[in-house]
């Protein structure tokens, strides 16, 4: 058994400039804890493999192609390979999302 306690996990560098720590990195998915405070948000870009966001606290945007949503705590956003994405928090409070890629990636991001 392997147990990962998120508050004693280091955070990771990013492009978007956001808290982010890696969780879960293997062959087989990688999970992502992101918080975003007031006002954050990531830039838009393009992952090369399917995504999957889980809201754990808090409310936001995410638009994925043409499309955007208003999330709330416990929605489930799926998010195709190779379309455009981000989420930006556009409500008071802190918004915190467990991004699951699944294969994980073996190419990088592209920030657009």
């Amino acid at each position: 058994m392997i147990i990962t306690k998120t508050k004693d996990t280091p955070l990771t560098e990013n492009p978007h400039n956001v808290k982010a720590q890696k969780l879960y990195d293997k062959t087989t998915a990688q999970i992502i804890q992101l918080t975003l405070e007031e006002g954050e948000s990531l830039r838009k870009h393009i992952t090369p493999v399917d995504v999957a966001f889980y809201v754990l606290e808090g409310n936001g945007l995410v638009e994925i192609g043409e499309e955007s949503f208003q999330t709330e705590k416990d929605d489930l956003i799926e998010s195709p390979k190779n379309i455009p994405h981000r989420w930006i928090n556009n409500t008071e409070g802190k918004l915190r999302i467990l991004v699951i890629k699944a294969p994980a990636p073996t190419s990088a991001t592209r920030i657009l």
